[in-house]
C-alpha cells in the first residue's frame, strides 16, 4: 500500500554513505560485527511497522549501550546518513521506518529492567522492554505501571515515550508521558543527556522529559527511562451495556462524573462494530443498537462493588439495556472479548485499512461518528468507529480493497475529510498514533504555521544536520 505520493519512489532511492565498506566496518567495531545486519533477508523485519509499508534500510545495527548509541549518531553526523530509531515496530504512522535510507538502529538487545524502586515507586529500564515485560515485573511487586497501549506485549518502552502511547486506561491513568520521570537520551549529534530524575517534583531547568515525549524518534533515541509506578490496584470490574443511540451511551461518561466515579476504561463500539462482531462471532448483542459500551473501575474491593453499581444504574437510566456486569476475573474477560474480537470481525469489509485515531471533546463524539458515517457514505466507503469515549479518541477505520486504486483514493479522501472534521469539532488528527510520515500532510490542519515553525526550529537547532528519522513529520 501506498499511503503517501512522497514516498512512491522508494524502490528507487539513492544509497547512502551508511552503506559504504569503511562505514559498515566502522559500524561492526563498534557494536560487533554480529550486530550489524546487511543481509536482505535479515533487515526486512525492520522496513514496515505495522501499516506493511516497506522501505529497507541499507543496514540495521543492534547496539548494547548509550555510549555504543552514541558512537554510531557521531559516526551518522560525520559521513551524513541518516539513523532511524525503532522499538518493537507497531506503530501505524510510518514513525519507526527508514523512508530516506540509511541505518536502522534496533532496541532489541537493549532491553533490561535494572531497577523496581517500591520505596519511591519507579522503575528503571532500557528501550527495548516491552510494555507487558515491564508490567508484570511491577505486578509482581504489587505495583502498577497504568500505560496499556493495544500492542502492550509488542510495543517498547522507548518507542511507547517517543509515540506518547495511550491505551484503554487512559480514562482515568492519562498517557505514557504522565508517568516518565526521567530519560536517558542520546541527542541527534552523539552527546548523551539525562532529562528530569527519579523524583515526583523536579523543576529544574527546562522540561526537555516533556520535550522528548512524543518527539517520534526525532529529537533524541532514548536509551534509559525512568518510570512513574504506582500500587496496583486490588480489584477490578466490568460493566457492558447496550444503547439505541450513540448519544444516549455517551451521556454516560458526564454522568459517571456527577455520581463521582472515575472509571479506568470507558470504551465504545458503533453500530457497525456490533454487526461485525455479531455477525462473525454471536455474541449474542442486539444488532439494532446504536452503541455498546464497555466500563472498567478499580480499587479496593469493597469500593469497587460500589463503583460498579453505580455505573450500572447510570447507564441503566440513561438507556442502557442487555446490561452485565462482571463478578470474576473470568466474566470481565468474557465482557472485553467483544472489544478484542472487532479487528478480526472487520476484515471482511476490506483487505486494506485507514486506521486513524482522531480526537475531540468527549461531549462531541456523537457528532463526530454522525459526520464520519456520513464522509463513508459520501466516498462510498465502509467504516467502523471504536474507541476510547472515555478521553475522545475514536479510531475510525474505512476499509477498501487494496488492489483496487479507484476504492484507495475514495478511502483517502474520506481520511481527510474526518482529520478536517475532528479539528472542525474541537480535536485534532491524532490521539496516540503520532504523525510520521503518514499524517504528515496534514499535519497543517492541526496546528498553525508559527508552531510548526517552532518545532522545525526545534529540530534544527538539536538536529542541524537532519539526520535523525528524516521524512517524518515535516513536508
Amino acid at each position: 500500500m501506498s499511503r503517501s505520493i512522497h514516498f512512491a519512489d522508494r524502490g528507487q532511492r539513492a544509497r547512502t554513505a551508511a552503506s559504504e565498506p569503511d562505514v559498515l566496518d566502522a559500524l561492526r567495531a563498534t557494536v560487533g560485527a554480529e550486530n550489524v545486519l546487511v543481509d536482505a533477508q535479515k533487515v526486512e523485519p525492520y522496513a514496515a511497522d505495522a501499516l506493511k509499508e516497506k522501505f529497507p534500510p541499507e543496514a540495521v545495527v543492534l547496539p548494547g549501550s548509550a555510549r555504543e548509541v552514541s558512537e554510531v549518531v557521531r559516526l551518522a553526523n560525520e559521513r551524513r546518513f541518516p539513523v532511524t530509531a525503532r522499538g518493537g515496530g507497531v506503530g501505524y504512522t510510518g514513525g519507526a521506518v527508514p523512508v530516506e535510507g540509511g541505518i536502522v538502529i534496533g532496541t532489541d538487545r537493549m532491553n533490561r529492567i535494572t531497577e523496581i524502586n517500591a520505596d519511591n515507586l519507579y522503575a528503571v529500564t532500557e528501550p527495548g522492554v516491552t510494555t507487558y515485560a515491564l508490567q508484570q515485573a511491577v505486578e509482581a511487586q504489587g505495583l502498577f505501571y497504568p500505560p496499556d497501549p493495544a500492542s502492550y506485549k509488542n510495543s517498547f518502552i522507548g518507542g511507547n515515550i517517543a509515540e506518547n502511547a495511550g491505551g484503554i486506561r487512559s480514562a482515568k491513568y492519562g498517557v505514557t508521558k504522565h508517568y516518565v520521570l526521567g530519560l536517558e537520551v542520546v541527542l541527534p549529534t552523539g552527546e548523551i543527556v539525562e532529562t528530569g530524575g527519579r523524583t515526583s517534583k523536579n523543576v529544574v531547568g527546562f522540561d526537555l522529559t516533556g520535550l522528548m515525549c512524543g518527539s517520534e524518534g526525532m529529537l533524541g533515541i532514548i536509551t534509559e527511562a525512568t518510570l512513574r509506578l504506582l500500587p496496583l490496584p486490588e480489584a477490578t470490574r466490568t460493566v457492558r451495556a447496550t444503547f439505541r443511540t450513540m448519544s444516549a451511551a455517551c451521556a454516560c461518561p458526564p454522568a459517571f462524573t456527577r455520581a463521582r466515579v472515575t472509571p479506568v476504561a470507558i470504551e465504545v463500539l458503533d453500530h457497525s462494530s456490533i454487526r461485525a462482531v455479531e455477525a462473525e462471532f454471536a455474541f449474542g448483542i442486539d444488532p439494532e443498537a446504536g452503541a455498546l459500551l464497555l466500563v472498567s473501575v478499580d480499587g479496593h474491593p469493597e469500593e469497587v462493588e460500589r463503583t460498579s453499581r453505580v455505573v450500572e444504574e447510570v447507564m441503566r437510566e440513561l438507556g442502557g439495556y442487555d446490561i452485565l456486569r462482571s463478578e470474576t476475573r473470568e466474566d470481565e474477560d468474557r465482557l472485553w472479548d467483544v472489544r478484542r474480537a472487532l479487528s478480526p470481525a472487520i476484515k471482511k469489509y476490506g483487505t486494506l485499512k485507514f486506521n486513524e485515531d482522531v480526537v475531540v471533546p468527549r461531549s462531541r463524539v456523537p457528532e463526530l461518528i454522525e459526520r464520519v458515517e456520513e464522509i463513508g457514505r459520501r466516498h462510498e466507503t465502509f467504516v467502523v468507529n471504536f474507541g476510547h469515549l472515555g478521553d475522545g479518541n475514536i479510531h475510525v477505520n474505512f476499509m477498501c480493497d487494496r488492489d483496487d486504486a479507484t476504492a484507495v483514493r475514495r478511502a483517502r479522501a474520506a481520511v481527510r475529510d474526518t482529520f478536517a472534521a475532528s479539528v472542525e469539532l474541537g480535536g485534532t488528527i491524532s490521539g496516540e498514533h503520532g504523525i510520521g510520515y503518514v499524517k504528515a500532510p496534514y499535519l497543517g490542519m492541526a496546528l498553525d504555521a508559527a508552531t510548526l515553525e517552532t518545532m522545525r526550529r526545534i529540530k534544527r537547532a538539536l538536529d542541524p544536520r537532519g539526520i535523525l528519522n528524516p521524512g517524518k513529520m515535516f513536508v
